[in-house]
């Protein structure tokens, strides 16, 4: 996925709003791995969906050079509504969060 980077900057492969998306995957492995289309599609689906899949299975995700998909369980706490001031209970949950490796945030910076 770095090297996706780099072959999107060369071939400015991106849409209106500057967001990488699938199909831009997509369009950067048809043109550095020389599949088809719908082969390239369907590569960028099934490495999307096994991520999901592990990450839905309770798993970290960890992309060398790219960076790490962290699951974190959050407990109960206290919230205040902003507006009422009335205090609510949050109840506890699984979040994910991103974390870029040192690679990715050295290439950020520029």
């Amino acid at each position: 996925m770095a090297d996706a980077g780099i072959a999107r900057s060369q071939t400015h492969i991106t849409d209106d709003a500057g967001t990488l998306t699938r199909a831009d995957l997509a369009d950067v492995v048809h043109v550095k791995l020389g599949l088809s289309r719908a082969e390239s599609a369907s590569l960028v689906e099934r490495l999307l969906a096994h991520m999901c899949e592990a990450l839905s299975n309770g798993e970290n995700v960890k992309i060398s050079g790219f960076g790490s998909f962290i699951l974190r369980d959050k407990g109960e706490r206290i919230g205040r509504n902003p507006k009422t001031g009335v205090e609510v209970p949050i109840a506890p949950r699984r979040v994910m969060t991103f974390r870029a490796s040192q690679i990715m945030r050295d290439r950020i910076a520029g």
